[in-house]
């Protein structure tokens, strides 16, 4: 049996710890002869990398390990490259979420100016890996999950047309682990859904079990009380994640025939948003002090004794399941039934074809095959034209540096209220990201 290997792109990434575990636990279903670590800031991938070592060390001694800043050793003979890289890293992030805000303006690092800002630095930094793998493996596999997944892959559509690059999100996954959860089933493995929209930004109109029954009426009726919020589950959530999936009610409230997904609330609520938002304490200081702060703690500590004893890394980890479900479906053209973000092409009928739509797609080797969602209606229409219309002047503002072109993709976004506001953001978040966009004029 063929045994892969892989390259993580963005190795420094506190993700990083489990997708390896997660990889490991399934070796028996996805052989790998050896592991790649890449990042462009060796001593950030560093502290994750001692203890990664340390891991495989323990649990598959016989696979090499290998972590590097250089391009050449990171992407030759490669099957697969896992790309989760954060261009600017927290540092930029920070300023993402914290500039709008002066402005009363949603702080978010996908949606909005935020997620705008995110992806005029994201584009250089995917297409870079990108041009990596085609140079040094040119028949591997990119799985992306750098975000703003749908406008860096409205680049890769238009910019490296050929390339064999899927993006792909772990938030539908994440929500339908709690619609599991609030259901009694095992996992999100459980369903068969329908669904579709763009990133951060879709509906489902069908869930069942493997036996065919419905389970939207059960779901609905639950959603409508409580969100997303499963029950007897409060303690596995952060404050803001909890906030999130409970709010998902008053989403769910805009259309009872789908279930949303809970990023709309950035769209249908940015003021009750704004309004419950630190200005000096975003989601990026969360995620600084909880996990930043926790998983390079755990990989210092397995380093220095040179052991994995006393830590649990089993941790539940849909990102990292949902990455390998996807490499196995290629590896072996399982054709299973997964969430991918592709190009329309008339899998909803009455929609842009050359919009990157989030829909099932089943997966094989060839990539994945659209399944055809038909027509959508007109409230979920209306507002994809205007959000795929955003994330495609983003597009031509990073190829032209088109000052206009960005002012018109935050005029445009839902979660800016006017062309005045969205140019004092602009201007702002132009000034703090010299160096990451390309100068616009």
């Amino acid at each position: 049996m063929k045994k892969f290997s892989i390259v993580i792109a963005g190795g420094g990434s506190t993700y990083t710890p489990g997708i390896i575990v997660t990889l490991l636990k399934h070796l028996d279903q996805f052989p790998i002869r050896q592991i790649k670590l890449y990042d462009n800031d060796g001593e950030r991938q560093k502290i994750i990398a001692d203890a990664v070592e340390v891991i495989i060390r323990e649990r598959a001694p016989e696979i090499q390990f290998v972590a590097t800043t250089d391009p050449e050793e990171g992407f030759t003979d490669v099957d697969f490259v896992m790309a989760q890289i954060r261009v600017g890293k927290y540092e930029m992030r920070d300023k993402d979420e914290k500039i709008p805000l002066k402005y009363g303006v949603i702080g978010q690092e996908t949606c909005g100016p935020g997620g705008i800002a995110y992806g005029m630095r994201s584009i250089g930094g995917v297409l870079e890996i990108l041009d990596y793998m085609e140079k040094y493996s040119p028949d591997a596999w990119m799985l992306n999950y750098s975000n703003p997944a749908s406008i860096v892959a409205e680049a890769t559509r238009r910019l490296r047309p050929d390339s064999k690059i899927l993006h792909i999100c772990d938030m539908p996954v994440a929500i339908q682990n709690n619609m599991a959860k609030i259901l009694g089933l095992k996992s999100y493995r459980d369903m068969d859904v329908r669904y579709f929209g763009l990133n951060h930004f879709g509906w489902w109109t069908s869930i069942k079990d493997k036996k065919g029954n419905d389970l939207m009426p059960k779901l609905k009726e639950y959603v409508a009380k409580n969100g997303y919020l499963p029950p007897n589950h409060e303690d596995q959530f952060e404050e803001s994640w909890k906030e999130t999936y409970r709010k998902a009610k008053d989403v769910y409230a805009l259309d009872p025939d789908t279930l949303p997904n809970t990023y709309l609330k950035y769209y249908f609520y940015p003021d009750d948003v704004v309004e419950h938002s630190d200005p000096t304490h975003t989601r990026v200081d969360e995620v600084r002090e909880g996990r930043e702060k926790k998983v390079f703690g755990i990989c210092r500590k397995i380093a220095e004794q040179q052991s994995t004893e006393g830590f649990n890394l089993e941790g539940s980890d849909e990102h990292a399941d949902y990455i390998i479900d996807l490499a196995r479906a290629i590896a072996y053209n399982t054709r299973e039934r997964m969430l991918v973000i592709v190009e329309n092409n008339g899998a909803i009928e009455n929609f842009d074809p050359t919009a990157m739509v989030e829909i099932p797609c089943l997966i094989g080797s060839d990539g994945p095959e659209r399944l055809a969602m038909g027509k959508i209606p007109r409230f979920q229409k209306g507002l994809m034209e205007q959000q795929v219309a955003v994330e495609k002047l983003v597009v031509d503002a990073w190829i032209e540096h088109s000052y206009q072109k960005l002012w018109q993709a935050l005029t445009l976004s839902k979660t800016v209220p006017s062309a005045r506001v969205a140019k004092l953001i602009l201007d702002d978040l132009m000034e703090a990201n010299a160096g990451y966009w390309p100068e616009l004029h």
